[in-house]
């Protein structure tokens, strides 16, 4: 008797990909500076640790918020019990201002237009489940990676959201999100962090041009390397071309390039085809989620493999010309001698 069903039991659930295989392999041999300076770095998941700092101060000048307190007296147990699955008022009311903020204030937002879900994940499944039926397929552009933008670098928050001026496709998401709600405490610390305008205004501004100087870092480093990245303007990744790595233009080859990088370079980075690239060679490089010490080291790596991928095939080259050249040399002192005059032999 079968216990699990055919979606449970099939192998095409992303934990299979290399995506995840190459997370299982850095947490068998994670880098760390001082205790496994040889390790893999972790350039394979898309987290932004560049603002930490400006959190983190906002959270000491802020103890109210953190402490789940409200004008100096304690609401633990207010959040501690259920709460309606609309969410927060206070908190949408922050989010929707927050959005309008990112996008320069030229557009706004309705809290009664949006749904709060546990993530980016729990709001594609949420709109899936409202808008389609047995069969139906759902287009998407490749390459692709389900996820919205973690402008705030808390995905471990699990906060997400669907916003929708159709009042039907609300309604039914809406009922859809107590499946998946976010917790009040989260709701609550972020709704006043996000009420803090002078704050906002300040980590937008200031995490925008990190990630900028970041980026540049490595498009730079990669560049020097003889890699090129694809142009982009935002991001916490860059989409590199590593085709001329690859001794065949296939799958198979790119997989294989992914294993190197993976095993010998000891580098987590994301192979195009686990983010179903129709393209082989271009692979996925997060840049956020390390110090720029540690991407250093990584662009370091990476040119001495790609160094000694070139010397390997120009001796290649070499020996396959020394071999067409000596049987050439042989080929002709062979048609010489069978040419000769009778006398002279």
């Amino acid at each position: 008797m079968r216990l699990l069903s055919r979606k449970a039991t099939c192998n095409t659930h992303g934990q299979d990909s290399s995506y995840f295989l190459g997370w299982q392999e850095y947490e068998k041999n994670p880098y760390d500076e001082i205790k496994n300076s040889t390790g893999i770095i972790q350039m394979g998941l898309a987290e932004n640790q560049l603002s930490f700092d400006l959190l983190e101060s906002w959270l000491a000048n802020n103890p109210d918020a953190a402490g789940f307190k409200k004008d100096g007296q304690s609401i633990f147990r207010e959040l501690a019990l259920f709460q309606d699955y609309h969410g927060l008022p206070e908190f949408k009311k922050a989010l929707v201002e927050f959005m309008a903020e990112i996008r320069g204030n030229k557009v706004s937002f309705d809290q009664n237009k949006i749904v709060l879900t546990a993530g980016a994940t729990s709001a594609n499944e949420t709109l899936m489940f409202c808008l389609a039926e047995p069969g139906d397929a759902f287009l998407l552009p490749t390459p692709y990676y389900p996820g919205l933008s973690k402008d705030l670098g808390l995905p471990g928050f699990r906060v997400g959201a669907i916003y929708s001026n159709d009042d039907m496709v609300v309604s039914a998401a809406t009922k859809m999100s107590s499946f998946g709600l976010v917790s009040s405490q989260t709701q609550y610390l972020l709704s006043a962090l996000l009420s803090d305008k002078k704050f906002t205004r300040n980590y937008i501004s200031e995490n925008q041009k990190r990630l900028k100087q970041r980026k540049k870092l490595l498009v730079k480093g990669l560049e020097k390397a003889g890699i090129s990245c694809l142009k982009s303007n935002s991001g916490l990744f860059c989409w590199v071309n590593m085709k001329h790595l690859l001794s065949s233009n296939t799958f198979t080859e790119e997989m294989e390039l992914w294993k190197k990088i993976v095993h010998e370079v000891k580098l987590n980075i994301s192979p195009g085809s686990s983010c179903h690239c129709t393209e082989p060679g271009w692979f996925r490089v997060c840049f956020a989620n390390m110090s720029e010490e540690t991407l250093n080291l990584a662009i370091q790596r990476l040119k001495s493999f790609v160094e000694s991928m070139n010397n390997q095939s120009h001796h290649k080259m070499l020996k396959s010309s020394r071999r067409k050249s000596l049987t050439k040399w042989v080929f002709r002192l062979s048609f010489d001698h069978d040419h000769r005059e009778p006398e002279e032999r």
